[in-house]
């Protein structure tokens, strides 16, 4: 049920989105020099690495690290990136994502290929079992501010917990995170 339902909100969201992406593709290109998108290899379920999309919003030659561990994140965004990245609008690439069943609306975060410590403590849990999540029960709950141990526990909880009423209630709060803009770091 969780697959049709990604699939069909994909659907619906392509439909609606498509005009938006298009324009914010085009902002991207014209306010600085390399691609539109930018890809990540990240940990995807089972541990195996996938190649996620995002709207460019950083500087090319940008570290790929967290942005919590960049020395100045504000100084590698691109002239729209901080908007981008403050409304979310950088992660709607990874409907594409959805819709190859690399990824989930509701999941655990993909780690990023180098996030060690995430990545192992995942694994103790079985949380790498799950289909990574474009938001997530950790997300909606304090995403950046989260230490890695919150955020396993908050993954961990959404494991036990998982149905689609739950799914429904994440996005729900994912929506009213990113219209607050609460939470997000850069």
């Amino acid at each position: 049920m969780k697959r049709t339902f990604d699939l069909l909100l994909v659907i619906i969201l392509t439909i609606i989105l498509l005009v938006p992406i298009f324009i914010v593709a085009v902002i991207i290109k014209l306010s600085a020099d390399g691609p539109i998108l930018f890809s990540s290899e990240r940990v995807g379920q089972n541990n195996h690495l996938f190649k996620m999309l995002k709207f460019r919003s950083m500087m090319i030659g940008t570290p790929i690290v967290g942005s919590d561990l960049l020395v100045d994140p504000e100084k590698a965004l691109t002239p729209i990136g901080r908007y981008l990245r403050h409304w979310s609008i950088d992660e709607l690439p990874q409907i594409w994502n959805i819709f190859l069943g690399e990824m989930s609306f509701v999941g655990p975060r993909p780690a990023l290929f180098n996030q060690v410590d995430l990545i192992r403590l995942r694994t103790e849990k079985s949380i790498e079992t799950m289909v990574p999540g474009l938001t997530g029960w950790a997300q909606v709950n304090g995403r950046d501010e989260l230490t890695i141990h919150e955020k396993v526990s908050f993954d961990e909880e959404y494991m036990h917990k998982q149905s689609f009423n739950f799914d429904l209630k994440i996005l729900w709060l994912t929506y009213l995170k990113v219209i607050g803009k609460k939470n997000i770091s850069h």
